[in-house]
């Protein structure tokens, strides 16, 4: 009997020791995605949202054989977007960042209309609905961001004029518990912003 009390003890210890070591490895903060643009890594806070690229830690060097680098400074801010009326949001299955078949149709619009105004730069924002961590909605969204751009590009539009960000959850359109809210909020929305 005193041998079951004591492994009854030492199963007991090690669950615990378990479910805290494994609540410890959990990120607290979104600090560990990347920083919004020009901001430096150190001041992320779980309202920043994560960005495709950080701003360069260091100025680049300014050679003709190093254009990428100088290019992603130079990169705009968010703030400096606007709504157009012209531009749609495309919408997503829970869970999935594929281009659905009707939402594929709003983007050849979106395409045909950045052709247009080839002087425009545009800022895909990649969003989510409140299920899931922050940290894993603040990726899918960057998937979705990264889904919708790809299929711009394939349509001709040109890739240097096409900035992506991830909210996550962090700003929903709609704010119920139920599906039909929060397929309003698994979105890529679209700003642009003159050159």
């Amino acid at each position: 009997m005193v041998i079951r009390a004591g492994h009854l003890m030492l199963m007991s210890m090690l669950l615990v020791g378990l479910i805290v070591t494994g609540c410890a490895k959990r990120p607290a903060t979104t600090s560990a995605s990347a920083p919004a643009p020009a901001a430096p890594p150190s001041t992320a806070t779980p309202s920043t949202p994560s960005t495709v690229a950080p701003a360069p830690s260091a100025p680049a060097p300014s050679s003709p054989a190093t254009p990428a680098p100088a290019a992603a400074a130079t990169r705009p801010s968010p703030r400096e977007f606007t709504a157009n009326a012209a531009l749609k949001d495309v919408f997503f299955d829970f869970d999935k960042y594929d281009i659905r078949p009707e939402d594929a149709k709003t983007l050849d619009a979106n395409a045909a209309w950045l052709k247009t105004n080839a002087d425009n730069l545009v800022l895909i924002e990649g969003h989510c609905d409140e299920r899931g961590t922050n940290e894993y909605n603040l990726a899918l969204g960057e998937r979705r961001a990264k889904a919708t751009m790809n299929y711009l590009v394939s349509q001709g539009v040109q890739a240097n004029r096409i900035t992506i960000i991830s909210y996550g959850e962090e700003r929903p359109v709609c704010t119920e518990k139920n599906e039909s809210c929060w397929s309003k909020n698994r979105r890529g929305h679209f700003l642009v912003k003159p050159r």
